[in-house]
Formats: C-alpha cells, sequence, structure tokens
C-alpha cells in the first residue's frame, strides 16, 4: 500500500494530501489545530493530534511530507525524532532555506533516516493542475519514492532530481526571486497604462496579453483574475508582504557577486511599500530646501 504521513494540514498540506488520496494514497495527517484536523478529516484524510499515533499507523515504508513554515521546521523534526527509525525517508516540502536543508539532511543521516528538499511551487491551484517539484538529496532515496512526485506532478513530469541535498531549495529560492521580479514588472507596466491619458480597461488588457502575446503566462492569467476580484484594486492596502526567498536569493546573490538587479530591485520595492512614513524622503525634501530654496511640504498643510 502507497501510504505518506503529512506533517502541517495547512493549505498546502491540505491540498497535497487531497491530491494523493485520488491517486488511490493512504493518507495520515498531523497537526496541532484542531480546526485543520477538521478540515482535513471532511476530505477524508486520516488525522492524528499525536505523532506516536501516526508513526504507529504504518503498514510499511515510512515516508513522511513536512509541509510547515521553514520557522517551524526543526521545531517538527524535534518533535517527530523520538519515533524515527532506521530507513524512514522525510520529505520537507516547504519554502525552507536550502543551507537548512543540507544541515538537516546531515543531521538525519546519521540516524539512518533519508531526507529529500523538495521546492514546491503551483501554489493552491496544484491540488487540481498538479505541481512543479524542485527536488534535491540522495539519488537513490529520490528514485525510490518517484512514484509519489509523479502523482503530485503537474502533467505527471512537472518534477525533476536537481542534485545534492540543498539543490531542491536553491531552484525553488532562485525561482521565487524570479517570481518576484516578473509580478513587479508586471505591476509597473499596469501602472503606467492606469495613468495614461487613455481610458483603459485594463482587465481587458490582461486578458489580450493572455491571448498568443510574448509576455502571456500563469500569472497575468491571475492579473486579470485579480482585476476580476478586486475592480480598481481602491479597496487593497498598498502593502506588500515577502516570505523570505527573495532575501535569500539576493543575499546569497551578494555572496557569489551576481548582480541581480530587478530582482533586488523587487524585494527592496516590498520593503517601501511598508513604509506609511518614510524619513529618506523627508530627509530628501529638506535636502532640496537647503541647496535650492526649493519648497517644502509640510504636514500641516502649508508650504
Amino acid at each position: 500500500m502507497r501510504e505518506i504521513g503529512i506533517l502541517g494540514l495547512g493549505r498546502m498540506g491540505l491540498g497535497i494530501g487531497r491530491r494523493l488520496m485520488r491517486k488511490g494514497w493512504r493518507v495520515m495527517g498531523y497537526d496541532p489545530s484542531e480546526e485543520a484536523r477538521r478540515r482535513a478529516q471532511e476530505s477524508g484524510i486520516e488525522t492524528f493530534g499525536d505523532l506516536e499515533f501516526l508513526c504507529g499507523e504504518f503498514s510499511g515504508e515510512r515516508v513522511f511530507w513536512i509541509m510547515v513554515p521553514h520557522t517551524a521546521v526543526d521545531e517538527v523534526l524535534s518533535s517527530l525524532k523520538p519515533y524515527l527509525l532506521e530507513g524512514d525517508i522525510i520529505i520537507d516540502g516547504g519554502n525552507s532555506n536550502y543551507r537548512d536543508s543540507v544541515r538537516r539532511a546531515e543531521e538525519l543521516r546519521k540516524i539512518g533516516v533519508r531526507f529529500l528538499d523538495v521546492g514546491v511551487s503551483g501554489g493552491v491551484w496544484g491540488e487540481e493542475e498538479g505541481y512543479c517539484l524542485m527536488i534535491g538529496g540522495d539519488e537513490e532515496v529520490f528514485r525510490r519514492v518517484e512514484g509519489l512526485f509523479k502523482d503530485l506532478a503537474y502533467g505527471g513530469d512537472g518534477y525533476a532530481y536537481l542534485g545534492r541535498s540543498g539543490a531542491g531549495h536553491f531552484v525553488k529560492m532562485v525561482h521565487n526571486g524570479i517570481e518576484y521580479g516578473m509580478m513587479q514588472a508586471i505591476a509597473e507596466g499596469f501602472e503606467l497604462m492606469k495613468e495614461s491619458e487613455f481610458d483603459l480597461d485594463l482587465r481587458e488588457v490582461a486578458r489580450v496579453f493572455r491571448r498568443g502575446s510574448v509576455i502571456r503566462s500563469w500569472l497575468m492569467d491571475l492579473t486579470e483574475k485579480a482585476l476580476k476580484d478586486f475592480g480598481d484594486l481602491e479597496g487593497v492596502a498598498p502593502y506588500v508582504e515577502d516570505s523570505g526567498e527573495g532575501r535569500w536569493t539576493v543575499q546569497t546573490a551578494v555572496e557569489l557577486g551576481v548582480p541581480l538587479w530587478v530582482i533586488a530591485g523587487s524585494l527592496f520595492t516590498r520593503f517601501r511599500s511598508r513604509q506609511e512614513v518614510s524619513f529618506r524622503d523627508r530627509l530628501l525634501a529638506a535636502l532640496r530646501f537647503e541647496f535650492g530654496r526649493h519648497p517644502v511640504k509640510r504636514k500641516d498643510g502649508q508650504g
């Protein structure tokens, strides 16, 4: 029987579990959240509030898929370690830093547990469409569970073994950095069109960009959907978070001496979006006054 234990039943973990169930897998899930377990149970996933009970339910080879925020992976591994057996396979499918994945693989190797780091792309749509999977770790271990990746992957072949431990999460990190740059370019282009002299229907622009243009893409599909769901965006705050991978991409580029102007700029733009009051801009305004007596707009509205 093909069995898997999924640790972390949030949106992504739940979607992976449901897709595998449709492919004939027995899916067992763990999450400390009672609400998350309830949602998983409604989908037919066997759920456990105790890792020891989940570990005892396997009838054969034990494969665990961790799907939690990168800040929680070590905590999950620490909780799981007392119940691990030599030969177990652990997959980290979250957005972990590739350096942490190298470390975790070595720590687990010492106790006879195999580890794969798997970058997962596809978002919540992956449950139906299939995921893009970027896999690092021991190739023999990858071959043993390759059927798992085939069942999860987009088109059955949307996965790749990329090399030793850390390679999967490294490639996913760069993937997300590229995503930052692409999203920034789309946002800038659409802002220019919005501010132009033409009364453009931007949703219609996005629709036609999707139809055979050079820049057609899933992100453009989502641009049209966003303009449909959120209209003129007036109700959306101009505050853009980053989940970490863009920062790691830029930090790695600095270490390797690789210029990444577009990705770095898109990351800094996200930082800028969170500044309600910018000291930098106030200082710039004051400097223009000092060297050229250019007017300063004051907070009380006076010039």
